[in-house]
């Protein structure tokens, strides 16, 4: 790979062009908020978010369907340095974690940095002056010093491949593009898709409908849902003692941290939390669906606790007891422009399809959600389609300077998705005030940092869940088509706030202009062999 180099007399000739904005960010969800405030409180103050929408909240703002509710208590999933005393309930619905993302926006001053209804199409580096092109929709250009990729992961819903979809005649529902004021009352529906969005919403549509038919490929793990009612007399205790709401705060971490993370990354060294978290989760079935051991059977997961999400319910199983609600575990052949007939020739009418499919995650043209064309003339996308996701800290890639994308590869804590983004807001204002510190225009991670610490990112792995307890079985969104798992990160949330507050910043070349057209480095490549988790 040869850079692109200039001579002391061509900027002569040719002055340096000077970036639009400081530092533009793509997406205005949780991430793109939780790095305008970090970068804001640090003195960066030339940001400029571009949001696609009309409005904060990302996925919180354009999920609305029946029963959408945090799967984590409210009070650890916020931002630790803003809490919220108003909670209506320890599981807080989706609409009030959009309401706390406007709340939180107006209050750190974040909206007069936005430009919504703004859809960006592609960001190229440009070596000579050390800065991002950024295209728009719109045809417009931008140009900014840093570029921040905040779009999250839950952007594209993801279709199922079955034969039919588009000839069915009644209507066709993603549960990401919920209709508002859509009522069910009186109607055949079908679901596809028995995730943690479908144990939301099934018991929801199953109170309307008049026959419920769910169409399960893989069961699902689920727990008793320790949700209750939050009074007025603690919330206003949480408002004079903010301290004990900090306290509450805590218990739940450790609680969040032991069975979301613990249990899948720790695996070899704990297996008894999983054995533990599988007994809770069966006999939370069996308690909602006492007798019931033909429905015992279709909805006991064959895989191990961690492999895909788990959730919590206290009323998905008791659904299944409806006369009026049918589980469908027979493979889908085909729909139809009436209904859907299943691999044993059975076909059921529905009036309403209801796709709980989730979305694409770590795929092509997800994650980034725009073309990215490094300093290495290549598309970050496309590179990590054709080798192995990879990131340094889940943030910074060799190849793309002056680029940190809140959720990388292993990026994710299993517990709050507010831990990722606050640790993640940390490390890359480090990087960006290092630069204006040392007075560079350009900020790239080490190849030999990053590739030392993917090294010993697989490493960790090997004592996961993932690889250690069936999950071939799972259809989990954790795992993408290289056969890796690079949604989870392989730690506690603990180290990976420590690291992001504390590694050293010499990890990260920081260079001048005139620097850069000496500076040469092997293209980025993929130094690890394929190997696949699924076939472990």
């Amino acid at each position: 790979m040869n850079m692109t180099a200039f001579t002391a007399d061509q900027t002569r000739h040719h002055p340096p062009v000077r970036p639009d904005h400081e530092v533009i960010i793509v997406g205005a969800g949780i991430s793109g908020i939780g790095a305008a405030i970090q970068l804001k409180a640090d003195g960066v103050n030339d940001i400029l978010i571009l949001e696609r929408d009309n409005d904060v909240g990302g996925t919180w703002r354009d999920n609305r369907y029946p029963g959408i509710a945090v799967d984590i208590t409210s009070v650890t999933y916020s931002f630790s340095f803003e809490q919220n005393a108003n909670w209506s309930r320890v599981f807080a619905p989706g609409n009030e974690l959009y309401q706390y993302t406007r709340r939180v926006s107006s209050k750190y001053g974040i909206y007069r940095h936005i430009r919504f209804g703004v859809e960006v199409e592609r960001a190229q580096f440009d070596t000579e002056n050390n800065l991002w092109v950024v295209s728009l929709a719109s045809g417009e250009t931008l140009r900014g010093r840093h570029l921040i990729s905040a779009c999250g992961g839950l952007i594209s819903p993801k279709l199922p491949d079955i034969e039919g979809l588009d000839a069915f005649e009644g209507e066709v529902i993603h549960t990401a593009r919920w209709p508002e004021g859509l009522d069910l009352t009186g109607k055949r529906v079908a679901v596809i898709g028995t995730g943690a969005t479908a144990v939301q919403l099934v018991p929801e549509i199953a109170r309307q409908a008049k026959q419920l038919d769910v169409y399960q490929r893989t069961p699902i793990w689920v727990l008793k849902k320790p949700d209750r009612i939050l009074p007025g007399w603690l919330k206003s205790l949480f408002r004079a003692l903010p301290a004990l709401q900090g306290g509450v705060r805590g218990i739940t971490d450790v609680a969040s941290e032991t069975l979301m993370v613990l249990s899948a990354i720790y695996y070899r060294q704990a297996p008894w939390i999983v054995r533990a978290c599988e007994k809770a989760a069966l006999d939370n079935m069996r308690k909602q669906l006492p007798g019931r051991q033909d429905l015992w059977e279709k909805l006991s997961p064959a895989y191990g606790f961690g492999c895909k999400r788990p959730t919590f319910s206290n009323e998905y199983f008791t659904t299944f007891a409806r006369d009026s609600v049918e589980l469908v575990t027979t493979p889908i052949r085909r729909i139809t422009r009436q209904g859907i007939t299943t691999s044993d020739g059975k076909s059921r009418r529905i009036d309403v399809l209801v796709l709980a499919t989730g979305y694409k995650t770590f795929e092509k043209g997800n994650i980034p959600s725009f073309e990215l064309i490094g300093s290495n003339g290549v598309d970050l996308g496309q590179f990590w389609h054709d080798n192995r996701y990879q990131a340094y800290e889940g943030l910074t890639i060799p190849g793309y300077p002056n680029f940190y994308i809140m959720l990388g590869p292993y990026a994710l804590i299993g517990t709050s998705y507010f831990k990722m983004v606050e640790g993640n807001a940390i490390h890359l204002s480090r990087c960006i005030r290092e630069a204006h510190r040392r007075k560079a225009t350009r900020v790239e991670i080490r190849q030999i940092v990053h590739d030392r610490y993917f090294q010993n990112i697989q490493q960790r792995q090997q004592n996961t869940v993932f690889l250690n307890h069936n999950c071939a079985l799972s259809n989990s969104y954790y795992f993408d088509h290289h056969g890796d798992a690079p949604m989870l990160r392989p730690s506690t949330s603990v180290e990976m706030l420590w690291r992001a507050k504390h590694l050293p910043m010499d990890n990260y070349l920081f260079l001048k202009s005139k620097d850069t057209g000496a500076y040469f480095r092997p293209e980025t490549s993929n130094r690890y062999p394929n190997h696949s988790m699924l076939q472990r």
